[in-house]
């Protein structure tokens, strides 16, 4: 197995592009996907660099519908034209962050491969992809401002277009979320009611991105809480792009060799 991040906040190797988005690149024994795509071509300058062939990867799994998991998509599709894009319908929905548009490029939605699905699905042996998750312990706090448009109106954005790959390699089990908009607590709840334990490696951002001395009592103590619980799983995470600076480094103190940050052109394993 292999797994790269192409692209994240920010930069591990000097010659690959940060910018404020994510895409993971991995490799299993039947698979060469992608876990989302940035938020520019950013993705396909740093897999030239790295040397990845993108021409080769067979699926894209959009983690849900914001542009900066989304926005590689099209200058992907240019190389490739056969991978299939799987999101949840809900992804396609318009999704704004107070009056500032978030969403997809709807272009997207033009492309012959792009697959539109309904909660969760078992792809083989390798692959599954979960959503519906309800829970709402140590939910993100920065979720308050995002909402998506239903019927015309905007209302406060539930995440239901959030989904979540499993991925099962060598006897260990890997999720990987984008950004854990429903919280990472209640993913991992939603993943033990499927799988009846936790995974031994996580991939994923929290949603806590804030600059230094932001962050509101309230938001330090989710944070703490958060860290916590992680702390007692016998998993590793792996996390950046939406966790934030300080968030991260709070988090660390709490979680030590259980967290490890992600850096643009990495190699994870």
């Amino acid at each position: 197995m292999k797994i790269v991040t192409l692209v994240e906040n920010s930069c591990g190797n000097e010659n690959c592009i940060a910018e404020h988005g994510l895409s993971i690149y991995i490799e299993t024994e039947k698979h060469k996907l992608l876990l989302d795509t940035g938020q520019t071509d950013a993705v396909v300058k740093n897999a030239g660099v790295l040397r990845i062939d993108l021409s080769a990867v067979d699926t894209v799994i959009l983690s849900h519908g914001h542009y900066d998991h989304s926005g590689g998509i099209l200058p992907f599709s240019k190389l490739n034209h056969t991978a299939q894009i799987i999101m949840q319908r809900l992804a396609a929905e318009p999704h704004y962050n107070g009056e500032r548009y978030i969403g997809i490029d709807t272009d997207i939605l033009k492309l012959p491969n792009v697959r539109l699905i309904d909660g969760d699905i078992q792809f083989d042996d390798e692959l599954f992809l979960f959503s519906g998750i309800t829970g709402r312990r140590c939910y993100p706090q920065g979720n308050r401002k995002l909402s998506c448009l239903k019927d015309g109106v905007k209302t406060e954005d539930d995440f239901m277009h959030e989904q979540c790959l499993v991925i099962t390699q060598n006897g260990k089990r890997w999720l990987l979320s984008g950004c854990a908009h429903n919280g990472i607590l209640n993913i991992l709840d939603r993943y033990k009611e499927l799988f009846d334990s936790y995974p031994d490696y996580v991939i994923t951002g929290f949603h806590m991105m804030k600059r230094d001395g932001e962050h509101t009592e309230e938001e330090k103590a989710v944070i703490i809480q958060t860290a916590q619980e992680l702390a007692k799983m016998n998993t590793v995470f792996y996390s950046g792009h939406c966790t934030g600076i300080p968030a991260f480094e709070l988090m660390k103190e709490i979680m030590d060799d259980k967290l490890i940050a992600l850096h643009s052109g990495e190699t994870v394993i």
